[in-house]
């Protein structure tokens, strides 16, 4: 499978994940369990590039990255606020 039809199908699934069942943030195993014809490699590495193209983000919660949609659901800078003293 070329790099732009993975790509392509990696943004189905996070459109189809965040439009189904309100999933707005995804582990790196759930694209390979969704995928499973693509090399786990290439799915990281497409994903990384989707990243760089800023139609991905990362989410870190300090354990484990996930992926998601920007601006869909709780982003990473919502996570680090301060409360207000």
């Amino acid at each position: 499978m070329d790099k732009e039809t993975l790509k392509q199908k990696i943004m189905e699934v996070f459109q189809k994940k965040a439009s189904g069942a309100g999933k707005s943030k995804i582990y790196l195993k759930d694209l390979q369990r969704e995928i499973p014809e693509a090399n786990p490699r290439d799915i990281k590495n497409a994903a990384n590039e989707l990243v760089k193209e800023g139609k991905l983000e990362y989410f870190s919660t300090g354990s484990t990255v996930m992926y998601g949609l920007p601006g869909v659901g709780m982003g990473l800078e919502a996570g680090m606020e301060k409360p207000e003293e």
